[in-house]
């Protein structure tokens, strides 16, 4: 691999800072023309909106209320000064997480029980004998009598303090509950009490408000105790926090909570793993709403002004991280890492926040891509494309200057990538072009079929894609499996001389994420994990590239029956070794010779037992998907990256770039019916109205293979329908049949046939 091949990675510390950002300078007016952002917790704040005007309180009686305590504790020779301060005194937040490069993603691994922080003393906690029946009880009797005494007195004294939080919700008030599996609260009981929280008299809800205020007042010094991180992860599922009116003191709460320790955030995400999927969804999306609305108000008026809030937004992205991390440590997930994204992100100038992040990789400068899971790939994509721009500019721009400085004449040819192949030797010619033209690889792609007249404005770059891949993939080629059961395809394990086909194939990919080409190529998510393992080309030429961690997980996505086998040799209850009688070692047919392979020294002579059985399935994935297959993937890797040689990659995920090469397999026809274009027909004409009508009224397999045969393939680009381009173009051309109708007739069915003509007789 050239050096050329190679984009240097940013500046990275070890792990990704959260630190406060730079101030967003000059984008206010910008930001003020986009249309208000509609509050995701419209419904949850309808306790806080009722009333008339000014019922709430405003911040500046809280600020107020603060200041007061904050001078009463100073009587009393109080160390707290912590609560409304000035930007200039915030400490720099600590590390988000793991490097960006790892998603953002803590392994189990490193979730390991090692991670604890030291055991403090927990405090002796107050007597709370309110039980979850008895709030119930007392609520029912208020809303019917009118008198809320005992529920406010209940909401005054649980969430004055911390200890009192403990006190109201820990299962056991005798029990420390030190461990990550157990946070040793009465989930129920918290629900219950939010839940009627809103629905509360307005002074309540304000109590409730001040109480909060006083314990993070009383609580920002000293070591935190797992009861100080019961009461943070019972006060982060407050409903009140979705409206904007509480955004001060929900800063100054995610800022609490982004500065605890490494340890203590161990704890918190294997307790927010914990919860359900309703309230797992909801503390993300308040989140993401207060990002949203402190980078767009919609009334600008009612947050501090961002010079004095601007440690807000890595405060917030740094508690999402822990929920994304905690996320991902569930399987299946409690939400789709979809629902992280954040859209609001797609109207801020994101390649200021690529190249803030290139310059300043993970130091104490914020941008989003330090939190990639937050950006939406539709974003992720620009960054990409003008990334991609960028590189094709610059090498153009060189070729140019190359010509000029040997006065030559200049070539507008030298500014593409120019392919001149026969149909008859595809393969081949494609091959030798891109490899005498691997400098070129990064400039726009055209394509000429020798012996044809015709100008590539896209038409022939995506036939020749579609005729390469179509030709390597066949079985008869041999470089790739078909497996009906997964129906994709996956690497040959069969021995050869040259792997430069497979780094054909890289590049192919490559090309096409580069040039926006969708491919129809069908390879398991595990290809894709390993095609960013790791994102960047390692300067070190002997660092093995395409190994990845594989679990039978993984190989199911690929020969869902072996993995099934695997699985039931893990829990079977027998006699392993006398039933099995298998050993380490596998077998492979290779051109009609089998060939068999240890899976470890000696495997040949190690019996599989009950006690290795674990170690045995995991050597036999490692080499099916890793080792067997290395050299052949090596190839298709540096391929790829040959092409996608950018830092852009390390914010992807693998379910990410396959969706940038295949395209997304969700169709929604109405959406290309609303953005098809027409050429002699109007959308409200009989034609065209008939058309839509037998279409929306496909199956999915039948709208899927009309888009295929329309488009070279049945999934969606990433910008959606748009961006297909579906164009329905009147024939002139005197003939007996209806155009759409000629369309219709490959591969659908006689009654969808009939319906159309049915429609057009009459």
């Amino acid at each position: 691999m050239s050096e050329a091949g190679r984009v240097p990675s940013p500046a990275a510390p070890p792990e990704v800072a959260a630190a406060a950002p730079d101030e967003r300078k000059g984008k206010e007016p910008e930001r003020e023309k986009l249309p208000p952002i509609v509050s995701a917790g419209a419904g949850a704040t309808a306790g806080l909106d009722r009333g008339s005007k000014g019922q709430i309180s405003t911040f500046s009686s809280f600020v107020s209320t603060v200041n007061q305590k904050k001078e009463a504790a100073e009587n009393r020779s109080s160390p707290t000064h912590l609560v409304f301060p000035n930007i200039k005194n915030v400490r720099d937040l600590p590390p988000i997480c793991l490097d960006v490069r790892q998603k953002q993603r803590i392994s189990t691994e490193a979730s390991s029980s090692e991670m604890k922080a030291p055991v403090l003393p927990e405090p002796v906690l107050p007597n709370q004998p309110k039980t979850m029946k008895d709030f119930q009880e007392d609520t029912e009797k208020a809303k019917s009598s009118g008198d809320w005494k005992a529920v406010h007195d209940f909401y005054l004294t649980t969430f004055d303090s911390f200890p009192e939080l403990n006190a109201a919700f820990k299962k056991d008030a005798t029990t420390s509950f030190n461990t990550i599996e157990d946070s040793g609260i009465n989930a129920k009981f918290v629900n219950a009490v939010y839940d009627a929280l809103l629905n509360t008299p307005q002074d309540i809800q304000k109590t409730v408000l001040k109480g909060i205020i006083n314990s993070l007042l009383r609580e920002w010094k000293g070591p935190r105790t797992k009861d100080d991180l019961r009461a943070y992860f019972i006060l982060l599922q407050n409903p009140q926090f979705n409206n904007t009116s509480t955004y001060v003191i929900y800063a100054h709460l995610l800022r609490q909570i982004a500065t605890l320790v490494e340890a203590d955030h161990h704890f918190l995400v294997h307790w927010f793993k914990k919860l359900s999927q309703k309230r797992f969804k909801q503390l993300v999306e308040r989140l993401l709403q207060f990002i949203s609305l402190r980078l767009f108000p919609a009334k600008p008026e009612e947050f501090p002004p961002i010079t004095k809030c601007s440690w807000w937004i890595p405060s917030a992205s740094k508690v999402l991280s822990l929920l994304n991390t905690a996320n991902s440590l569930v399987h299946p997930p409690l939400i789709p890492y979809t629902d992280f994204y954040n859209s609001t992100l797609d109207h801020i100038d994101l390649m200021e926040e690529y190249h803030t992040w290139q310059s300043f990789g993970n130091s104490h400068r914020f941008s989003f891509c330090q939190y990639p899971f937050v950006i939406s790939i539709a974003a992720k994509k620009i960054i990409i494309q003008r990334d991609s721009e960028q590189q094709m500019i610059s090498i153009a721009r060189q070729s140019l200057v190359d010509k000029v400085s040997r006065r030559q004449r200049p070539d507008m040819n030298m500014l593409f990538l120019n392919m001149k192949v026969r149909r008859t030797h595809l393969v081949s010619d494609s091959l030798d072009e891109l490899t005498r033209k691997r400098a070129d690889l990064k400039k726009k792609l055209k394509v000429t079929f020798v012996g044809e007249a015709g100008l590539d404005m896209g038409g022939l770059t995506k036939e020749w894609f579609l005729l390469l891949i179509r030709q390597i993939f066949h079985p008869d080629y041999g470089m790739f499996t078909y497996h009906k059961d997964s129906h994709c395809h996956w690497f040959s394990s069969f021995k050869c001389d040259n792997y430069s086909e497979f780094r054909l194939v890289g590049i192919l990919m490559g090309l096409a994420v580069y040039n926006s080409i969708t491919l129809d190529i069908r390879f398991p998510p595990c290809c894709y994990k390993k095609l960013l393992s790791p994102p960047i080309i390692p300067s070190d030429q002997n660092t093995p590239v395409g190994i990845c961690s594989v679990t039978t997980d993984d190989l199911c996505q690929i020969m869902p029956e072996l993995a099934h086998g695997l699985s039931e040799l893990l829990s079977y209850e027998g006699n392993v070794e006398e039933d099995f009688y298998s050993t380490f070692q596998v077998f492979q047919e290779e051109f009609g010779i089998i060939k068999s392979y240890n899976l470890k020294p000696g495997g040949d002579k190690i019996p599989v037992t009950n006690q290795n059985r674990k170690e045995y399935v995991q050597l036999y994935v490692d080499f099916l998907l890793n080792k067997s297959i290395y050299k052949q993937f090596a190839a298709f890797y540096y391929g790829f990256h040959s092409v996608c040689a950018s830092n852009a990659l390390m914010l992807l995920r693998p379910e990410e770039v396959e969706i940038l090469v295949c395209g997304s397999p969700e169709l929604d026809m109405h959406a290309l019916q609303r953005s098809t274009q027409y050429d002699g027909y109007a959308k409200t004409d009989l034609t065209i109205r008939y058309f839509w009508d037998v279409v929306l009224g496909f199956p999915l397999d039948l709208q899927k293979k009309l888009l295929h045969f329309t488009t070279g393939s049945d999934r969606v680009p990433v910008g959606g329908m748009a961006d297909l381009n579906f164009k329905i173009s009147k024939n002139e051309t005197s003939t007996n049949w209806i155009f759409f109708l000629r369309i219709l007739y490959i591969n659908m069915g006689k009654t969808h046939r009939l319906e159309i003509k049915s429609h057009m007789l009459h």
